[in-house]
């Protein structure tokens, strides 16, 4: 696998280009947002509550974090979503975090490794290690699902676990979080990595290096593998969308991102003195 060229962050900044302006000139009904398909289904919420609200349009796309981030700079979007800070060269945007997410390393419920250290995750993310005996688990070879290049929770994975090391090109890349819970809960040998905020009962989150994956330590930092949620936009746009990402650090955005399991501003703020 190789990073996202130039020429394919064309193409899909220009495919997300088409999509909004066909059905009507979407750009001219509203805010269009563009970008991370971990930070969607959140936008999706905060575009419905501040749809309900305020009136007017908010069209939520996806594409991945680097064609959000280039959308919003080609003006393709008013915002761009990313879950990864924006890198050297990327050009002059405004990001506004609404929330943090922590990353959770997912395996089978019935998997009976419940615990991993970071550098036993590296080395299994590098293909060091291949069978789960290795980790007190069956005697059974690991499937590695990860994301695509490009893709802010793959960054951010890489960034913060890998140290360096590539993630092994045996790995079953997958193009959303969804469609790696869906590969994790259906494979009993098979790990990968999503947002905190995504587990459900169908997949078990690991501990890593002893803390478990929760908003709580998230917040007090003793689960320490979390990434920004991010808009992005230029410092020239309407002023319509200056008030959709205000509305999304206000407090009625806030409580709806954290009532959907992020890590909020204000859950930061009180981590020390218990639950908000």
């Amino acid at each position: 696998m190789v990073p996202m060229s130039a020429a394919r962050r064309a193409v899909v900044v220009s495919s997300i280009f088409l999509l909004l302006t066909s059905c009507g000139s979407a750009r001219a009904r509203g805010v269009v947002v563009a970008g991370s398909t971990s930070v969607q289904p959140y936008a999706e919420l905060l575009a419905e509550e501040y749809e309900h609200l305020y009136g007017g349009v908010v069209d939520v796309q996806g594409g991945g974090s680097s064609a959000g981030i280039t959308a919003a700079l080609s003006g393709a979007a008013d915002i761009g979503m990313s879950s990864r800070e924006l890198k050297e060269g990327e050009g002059a945007l405004r990001q506004v975090e609404i929330a943090r997410d922590g990353l959770a390393v997912i395996v089978h419920p019935s998997n009976p490794v419940s615990d991993l250290t970071p550098e036993q995750v590296r080395a299994l993310y590098a293909a060091d290690a291949v069978n789960w005996k290795e980790f007190g688990g069956p005697d059974a070879a690991i499937h590695i699902i990860a994301r695509e290049e490009g893709s802010g929770t793959r960054s951010a994975f890489e960034e913060l676990l890998m140290a360096g090391r590539r993630i092994t090109p045996k790995a079953i890349v997958q193009n959303s979080n969804g469609q790696v819970t869906h590969m994790v809960a259906g494979d009993e040998r098979a790990i990968g990595f999503i947002s905190l905020g995504l587990v459900d009962g169908t997949v078990k989150a690991l501990r890593l290096g002893g803390a478990e994956a929760t908003r709580d330590n998230v917040a007090n930092g003793t689960y320490a593998l979390f990434r920004p949620f991010l808009f992005v936009l230029r410092e020239d746009c309407p002023e319509e969308t200056v008030r959709f990402a205000d509305f999304a650090l206000s407090a009625a955005g806030q409580r709806l991102l954290a009532a959907e399991g992020l890590v909020t501003a204000e859950w930061m703020k009180q981590a020390a003195g218990g639950r908000p």
